[in-house]
């Protein structure tokens, strides 16, 4: 057959590596409106939901139970539940229906009936509502900070340079679960290096990641899973009570999290039970809400292959972060995980968070090279920065993030490598030397920094542990070797702790460690000339990017 150079051309384009395949609902294949899916419905008998989306109670699994019994509003069920869904659309798009009208019947609704709702609202319509139904007014940004060696001197100088950029938050993760006291360590001693009041957490398995929060080496955490099917819960050895515990733990000791969930999930886990992906992270929603987390990490996440390969998958994906909004959650909106070949796609796919805004744009912008990210990559990295920050000047929408000059990120990474070198000295830990420094402070990633002794550090990282050395003993080492500044930022995380603050829904820092969230910094927009506006210093701060010539240096 003669071929057209036209579609040959076609078949090498970058977009055409990725996957797809049709609506294949028997497997939940399908991104909204399984015909499996279930019809919204509520019945109340004496102050109990006895019936919900068509299943009486005792057909309940226990995720059914636990929603009926925990995540509904069931004062106003009844009536909300009776509401048409097209009303209740138009209401999240109306401006002149305040966020906090909305919020009284949303959280009264059942899986089904949220999925019903948001099915009526095209991706422009969803975006409208995010930008009223987010928690916090002001939008926020959070990064990954990894790298496939878990060298401690590169992630804190990494963590350095990305907080002076302006991410609130930063995650980081291991490749060998025994540097995880390391990865912590450095992660918090470079971020509070960079600018006070930047929240940090290691994602671990639950325990490790419970422990080292205990013992103030991170300051929240978010990787806390939770499943719309009972199977795939029972699979993990959990169910929506045992988080409900672990998310008291968190609070108990002063730490804000969240949970993680995401469309994709259940179908990548073999569990869909034949369901749509966004009736079952609706379920996920719920159990968050029920369990009185402060918000949950959404927008597919780690399973983003799975909605990015059916037809409305992209749609379902930022129909599950309006969703959490609804339910009156803070929001971390994903676009953390890479997902296609097509930079065109990649973009669109940020793009619907990017552009209305969200608590947490990013639940992990890589602020390493893609090569370094051990969270399988993110769908920005370090190599993207300009372009991002040049869409914000374009567009005039605050991404979170600032432009920096050169010997900023040369200045600041050199004084956090210089840090965690002083307090691996005081605390006997294997040395860094001088060299690590040098390389760390002008590193793109690990292919540019020595290799450590992987032995002694993973026999150090342990020890730390079995030591019991904790927050306080890291502040002063930080003080007793000249960096008492820092040790000034991190102790002040630790008082953070103590006074349960930023516990409250979205909550972030400014660098003089005022909380801002949901309570200090509530999202009042309604419209045309209010809520968040990018403007006066933070909009001059944004548009004056290094590339941009200076009419009054110019010959």
């Amino acid at each position: 057959m003669k071929r057209s150079k036209r579609f040959e051309i076609l078949e090498k384009r970058d977009v055409n590596k990725d996957g797809f395949v049709k609506d294949w609902p028997e497997v939940g294949l399908i991104a909204i409106g399984s015909p499996n899916d279930p019809k919204p419905s509520v019945k109340v008998e004496n102050g109990k939901i006895v019936e919900m989306d068509g299943k009486p109670r005792e057909q309940f699994d226990f995720i059914d139970a636990f929603i009926a019994d925990h995540s509904i509003n069931i004062e106003n069920t009844v009536k909300a539940m009776s509401m048409d869904s097209l009303e209740i659309a138009r209401m999240l798009t109306d401006v002149n229906v305040p966020r906090s009208e909305i919020i009284k019947i949303t959280t009264a609704l059942t899986p089904a009936k949220l999925v019903d709702v948001v099915d009526k609202l095209n991706v422009v319509e969803m975006m409208m509502a995010l930008q009223k139904m987010r928690a916090r007014r002001t939008p926020s940004n959070q990064c990954h900070v990894t790298n496939v060696k878990d060298n401690p001197v590169l992630i804190a100088a990494d963590a350095a340079e990305a907080a002076i950029r302006g991410f609130d938050e930063m995650e980081t993760t291991v490749g060998i679960v025994r540097y995880a006291p390391f990865n912590a360590l450095s992660l918090l001693i470079g971020a509070q290096t960079g600018r006070g009041g930047v929240l940090t957490q290691c994602s671990l398995e639950e325990a490790t990641e419970l422990r080292l929060g205990m013992m103030g080496y991170t300051t929240y955490a978010e990787t806390i899973s939770v499943y719309g099917t009972e199977q795939v819960f029972v699979d993990g050895d959990d169910t929506p009570w045992s988080k409900s515990f672990l998310a008291s733990a968190y609070a108990s000791r002063g730490l804000k999290m969240r949970f993680t969930s995401g469309t994709g999930s259940e179908v990548q886990m073999g569990y869909a039970e034949g369901k749509s992906m966004l009736y079952l992270e609706a379920r996920c929603i719920m159990i968050t809400k029920g369990a009185g987390a402060q918000g949950l990490q959404n927008g597919s996440i780690s399973c983003i292959g799975v909605p990015g390969a059916v037809s409305g998958g992209i749609r379902a994906v930022l129909g599950e972060n309006l969703i959490t909004t609804m339910l009156d959650l803070e929001v971390a909106s994903g676009n953390d995980q890479t997902f296609t070949h097509s930079p065109i796609r990649k973009t669109a796919r940020t793009m619907m968070q990017f552009l209305p805004g969200t608590d947490f744009i990013f639940s992990g912008y890589s602020a390493v090279p893609n090569y370094d990210n051990m969270f399988a990559g993110s769908n920005f990295d370090a190599e993207d920065y300009d372009d991002y920050l040049i869409l914000q000047r374009d567009l005039k929408v605050d991404g979170g993030l600032r432009p920096i000059k050169e010997e900023e990120a040369i200045a600041v990474r050199n004084k956090a490598a210089r840090a965690l070198q002083a307090v691996f000295k005081e605390l006997g830990l294997p040395p860094i030397t001088d060299e690590e420094v040098e390389a760390a402070t002008y590193a793109h990633g690990s292919n540019d920094v020595p290799e450590r002794n992987v032995v002694e550090d993973l026999k150090a990282a342990q020890d730390l542990l079995k030591r019991g050395v904790t927050g306080l003993d890291i502040v002063k080492a930080l003080a007793k070797t000249g960096f008492s500044d820092v040790a000034e930022r991190v102790l002040n995380m630790l008082k953070q702790r103590i006074a349960g603050d930023y516990l409250h829904t979205s909550s972030i820092f400014d660098d003089k460690f005022h909380v801002i969230s949901a309570v200090n910094d509530c999202n009042d927009y309604m419209g045309p000339g209010t809520g968040y506006r990018l403007e006066g210093k933070r909009w001059e701060e944004v548009k004056n990017i290094n590339q941009a010539l200076d009419p009054d240096k110019m010959v």
